[in-house]
């Protein structure tokens, strides 16, 4: 997907590094998230450097609030307190190993997402994640670079396949897999788990298999004899450095027995090269589920182009909560809770967001590029309810009564779902 190295290194410049880095980081966010807000009247109007109110003469952190000025200065429409909807990747512990690294955001971090959590990944060309498995589905959206999968099916076939930059894969839970980075560097991709509490270090590995195995144990198992198993891991490989595969997929898929052994669920998917499901002058959205992508039947994901100035409509979604990944962009979110309860955050690239299940919300392009991001919902398929389309669908009458305005001004507000406005 082009543009994402770039925003990438723009969103997380020098100054941010720095700040990210301190030991407070966390700290500092999670203040941010739980900064109250003041109720306001549509009618009022403040502008906050010149609020006597909002001015804080003291200390701030400039770089934090700088990235998040609805927070700091939230719009008169906030009211009350929503929940965190805002983390960030930039946050959290990243584990560097030879061969790549890893960090997440879990329930642990981000305690509103209960049903949904994050990992990000990196694997340098030739590199494994090991061969595991782990009791949540794995949805995956590669954000760079290239790498070849293997998912073993319990009838005993094997799929492989190579992915690329806009490709996802599913692994459903308890099914064997593995992941390697291809040439010429690599790979980075962003892997989803339907489980809020899923930690990426608590996954079941092969190395930890044999290593804690009785070794007499072991000899039975593979009909090996003891001297033949001395090499055997003693402690887990996790990620680790390899040869870049010489075989093509063909190859490898022949050397292990051809047709005969080659699954028939497809467990790769092309996401960013699909035709788009919705577009509009206001960009496009690709949703991928059960129904296009049949082994995906626990999680639905969208990715969502939206131009300059341009917004995801106003909606929700009446089946899950949902968790954002941004990969590109500026944009900021207001999400409404009962009772007259609001919150408005701003995203940059490698943010996370947060919608409770069937609150509504907009996203809205805040910056001067093409704004991208993934929507995810730990579902079998994507649904969602737009405020426009409702209010078309209601005699004119009933939807004048509610809004106060008269017929021919609802006319004028867009009858069929757009899913993203100019």
């Amino acid at each position: 997907m082009s543009g994402i190295e770039d925003e990438k290194s723009s969103s997380i410049n020098p100054s941010r590094r720095k700040f990210l880095g301190s030991s407070s980081a966390a700290l500092a966010a999670a203040a941010l998230v739980a900064l109250p807000s003041g109720a306001q009247t549509r009618q009022g109007t403040r502008n906050a450097e010149h609020d006597h109110s909002a001015n804080n003469p003291a200390q701030e952190n400039k770089i934090l609030l700088g990235e998040n000025p609805n927070s700091n200065n939230p719009p008169p429409s906030d009211s009350g307190d929503v929940g965190p909807i805002w983390y960030s990747f930039d946050l959290v512990h990243k584990r560097i190993q030879e061969g790549g690294w890893t960090h997440q955001v879990t329930a642990r971090e981000f305690p509103s997402s209960t049903d949904i959590a994050g990992v990000n990944m990196r694997l340098t060309a030739g590199a494994y994640r090991e061969l595991h498995w782990h009791t949540a589905d794995e949805w995956a959206y590669m954000l760079y670079g290239n790498a070849r999968v293997t998912v073993l099916n319990p009838d005993g076939t094997m799929f492989v396949g190579d992915v690329s930059e806009g490709d996802l894969w599913v692994f459903p839970a308890g099914y064997p897999h593995s992941i390697q980075g291809l040439g010429p560097d690599g790979c980075e991709f962003l892997l989803v788990f339907n489980q809020g509490l899923f930690s990426e270090d608590n996954t079941f590995l092969i190395s930890e298999w044999v290593a804690h195995t009785p070794t007499e144990v072991l000899t039975k198992n593979f009909g090996l004899q003891e001297g033949q198993l001395e090499k055997l891991p003693i402690s887990s490989l996790y990620i680790f450095p390899g040869e870049v595969p010489k075989n093509s997929v063909a190859q490898d898929k022949a050397e292990i027995g051809g047709a005969k052994v080659a699954s028939i669920p497809q467990y790769t998917f092309r996401m960013r090269s699909m035709e788009p499901t919705v577009k509009t002058a206001g960009g496009e959205v690709r949703i991928v589920d059960s129904r296009n992508f049949p082994v995906s039947k626990h999680i639905a994901a969208a990715l969502v182009i939206v131009k300059p100035g341009a917004m995801r409509e106003m909606h929700w979604h009446p089946n899950a909560t949902e968790w954002q990944f941004y990969l590109q962009g500026k944009a900021r979110m207001t999400v409404f809770m009962p009772v007259g309860n609001a919150r408005t955050m701003d995203y940059n690239a490698n943010d996370v967001g947060f919608v409770p299940a069937v609150a509504g919300h907009y996203i809205e392009n805040t910056g001067d590029t093409d704004l991208i991001f993934l929507e995810m919902f730990a579902t079998d398929q994507f649904m969602d309810v737009t405020l426009n389309n409702w209010i078309r669908r209601l005699p004119a009458s009933i939807a004048s009564a509610h809004l106060n305005l008269d017929a021919k001004t609802l006319s004028k507000i867009p009858a069929e779902k757009q899913e993203v406005l100019k």
